[in-house]
């Protein structure tokens, strides 16, 4: 419809004036018009509800297998938690699909059982874990965590997980031994964005091994009390507070500790926009956004963004 500029009444020549039939047809397009408007709104209301009836149903195995982690109170946050199902339905999972309201959808043929994650490189005791095995030898606890993305979202999330320190300490890294390396899993027959050659599948990403040692960095293998869901990342995750989103690497099958720092996924493909630290930063942007305010998924609330994610007390020793 193009628009229509109504003028004040005096304005208007006498030889122009509006017909009454014409203002009669124009009042009821208008009132259709809201009609049209409100039944779209209740058509998206609908479509919202469907999903999370869908969300809800995908959940229920990974809600029936509950893990015993107690909460740590050392970590926890001021603001408000994710609702579950919005953080079910928000997620980047580029192996699968681009479209983070879709991954929840794409990942129902993703089977996380049986999963082994093998431990390598410059350590002295190398080794081949199953998950559930690793899960058992593993101090699990609930840890409340600020997640920030670089595309300028953020989430908080209850993640059940230990620290990536006791499994390192398990392996024992050698004196030699300066990064640490991880890799996801590669099988395109399940995640079909893995056909697509523009990306150097699979998912790989790196730490240094102080920042893989620090007390916050943490392997997450549950989410809201129970099992992670495909989407998720499961059946085992990373998750680095400090630092952007991407660095979090899901699904993973090997951690490597090497002398050499290695390549990373999205600094393979765009150095320019993603560095190796990735440490969340408001005072740098980046070069298509500012990083300056992050939009909390759920409530659409807008909120300053925190240097390393308001974790630098914790982490900023490592960046002299």
């Amino acid at each position: 419809m193009p628009y229509i500029k109504i003028p004040k009444e005096w304005e208007i020549p006498e030889n122009q004036a509006t017909f009454e039939s014409d203002y009669i047809n124009r009042r009821k397009f208008i009132k259709d018009l809201g009609l049209a408007g409100a039944g779209a709104l209740l058509f998206s209301s609908s479509n919202a509800c469907a999903q999370n009836k869908g969300v809800e149903k995908q959940l229920e195995p990974y809600r029936a297998q509950k893990l015993t982690a107690e909460n740590n109170p050392n970590f926890t946050v001021n603001r408000q938690m994710t609702d579950e199902v919005v953080a079910a339905t928000y997620n980047n999972y580029y192996e699968f699909t681009t479209s983070k309201s879709g991954v929840w959808k794409e990942v129902k043929k993703f089977k996380t059982r049986p999963w082994e994650v093998e431990i390598s490189g410059l350590v002295e005791k190398p080794m081949t874990l199953d998950i559930d095995d690793l899960i058992k030898q593993m101090p699990l606890e609930e840890r409340i965590y600020r997640f920030r993305c670089v595309e300028a979202w953020a989430m908080v999330v209850p993640w059940i997980g230990f620290p990536m320190k006791a499994l390192l300490e398990k392996v024992q890294p050698k004196a030699e031994a300066k990064y640490v390396r991880m890799l996801t899993f590669l099988d395109s027959e399940v995640a079909p964005q893995q056909r697509n050659l523009r990306y150097p599948w699979p998912y790989y990403e790196g730490l240094t091994l102080a920042e893989a040692m620090n007390d916050l960095t943490i392997l997450t293998v549950g989410i809201y009390g129970h099992r992670l869901p495909p989407q998720h990342g499961a059946p085992i995750r990373l998750i680095v507070p400090w630092k952007y989103g991407f660095k979090s690497i899901k699904s993973i099958v090997s951690i490597e500790l090497t002398n050499k720092k290695p390549r990373t996924f999205w600094n393979t493909l765009a150095p320019r926009e993603y560095d190796f630290e990735a440490n969340v930063n408001p005072n740098v942007p980046h070069p298509r956004w500012s990083q300056a305010n992050e939009r909390m998924i759920g409530t659409g609330e807008r909120l300053p963004t925190m240097i390393y994610n308001g974790y630098g007390s914790a982490v900023a020793h490592l960046y002299p």
